[in-house]
């Protein structure tokens, strides 16, 4: 089941489509399941009556992923580029389509057709980059995920970067460092960009939190020699002069939740959702504050790998990488 908690009060309300019921926290909000029978999806964009989504298509390692443009009314899906490694990533940007791969970034038409590879060799975690962000400016934001020996960071990783698709042969431009790995990000109604936060491994003895994480640009957020809300980690050379000047946290999640998508609410601006994929859950925080952690509520829970969220005309869609569908959630009032 799905559910959703407020006030003690909970709503079942019929799933569009499947075969089961869902719990709600409050009958202002419905979900159905929009598109099924997707292969391991990641990011994706709603344009128009289709959904335009990455997939796996596979196992890990198969560099057997797909874009795939999907009608929403269903009908017949079109592949727009496949052998793909590890597609985590894309944005529609005009006539084109950029796509993120494991160490890799690339445009091709939006039509699909052969593509032009805009950065390679990428330095990764080596596992994955993350999605891919159009900001307000039309400038794309993506990560490369972090690695390090000891303290020492390896060059080009840890990092957000920006790329204008206006200019040709544009090279990537740092925009921040100092992340693990800053996987999904989204640009709030104020500008704001703001990050997930994903910090594995061990420091000074335990583990770290993932983080939600308003972005400075131009500054280095700390990982590995701060992590959590700031904390030292004296093993790889923190200090607390050096943590002090950190961005703080603006939410923590448990060592491992995961965090693979972010979106402002469609139903209220000063919150955002976070897909947390090993806790199998949705949850909101209020951007409203930037003094201390925030708390974290649950919007749904019991889902199978929720991943990428994607906020639009007014309703809020859901990629679920275990069963392999797109949800949407709207006001059912």
């Amino acid at each position: 089941m799905i559910r959703r908690a407020l006030a003690g009060v909970t709503l079942v309300v019929a799933m569009v489509g499947c075969g089961h019921d869902l719990d709600a926290a409050s009958a202002e909000l419905a979900v159905e399941v929009l598109v099924d029978n997707l292969a391991g999806p990641t990011q994706f964009v709603v344009d128009g009556d289709d959904i335009v989504v990455a997939l796996i298509n596979g196992a890990e390692n198969d560099a057997a992923g797909q874009v795939v443009r999907v009608p929403i009314d269903g009908g017949e899906r079109r592949v727009l580029a496949d052998t793909l490694d590890k597609p985590t990533g894309i944005a529609l940007v005009g006539d084109e389509l950029w796509i993120m791969e494991r160490d890799r970034l690339t445009r091709r038409p939006a039509t699909g057709g052969s593509g032009t590879v805009v950065a390679r060799d990428l330095p990764n975690n080596g596992r994955s980059q993350g999605t891919l962000t159009v900001l307000t400016d039309g400038r794309i934001l993506f990560d490369t995920s972090g690695s390090r020996r000891g303290s020492v960071v390896a060059e080009g990783s840890g990092r957000l970067f920006t790329i204008d698709p206006a200019i040709g042969g544009a090279e990537p431009v740092e925009y921040a460092s100092g992340f693990k790995h800053a996987y999904a990000h989204v640009v709030d109604d104020d500008g704001t960009v703001w990050t997930t936060e994903m910090t594995d491994g061990s420091f000074d003895g335990r583990p770290a939190a993932d983080e939600l994480v308003a972005v400075a640009e131009g500054v280095d957020h700390g990982w590995p020699h701060c992590v959590d809300n700031n904390r030292v980690v004296a093993e790889f050379d923190g200090s607390d002069q050096r943590c002090a000047d950190v961005p703080a946290s603006q939410a923590l999640f448990a060592p491992s939740a995961t965090p693979t998508g972010i979106a402002v609410s469609p139903f209220d601006d000063d919150t955002v959702w976070v897909a947390l994929w090993n806790e199998r859950r949705i949850v909101s925080i209020s951007t409203r504050t930037s003094v201390g952690v925030v708390p974290v509520d649950e919007v749904l829970v019991d889902l199978d790998r929720p991943q990428h969220l994607v906020a639009a005309d007014g309703v809020m869609y859901l990629s679920d990488f275990g069963t392999g569908q797109i949800l949407r959630i709207r006001e059912s009032g």
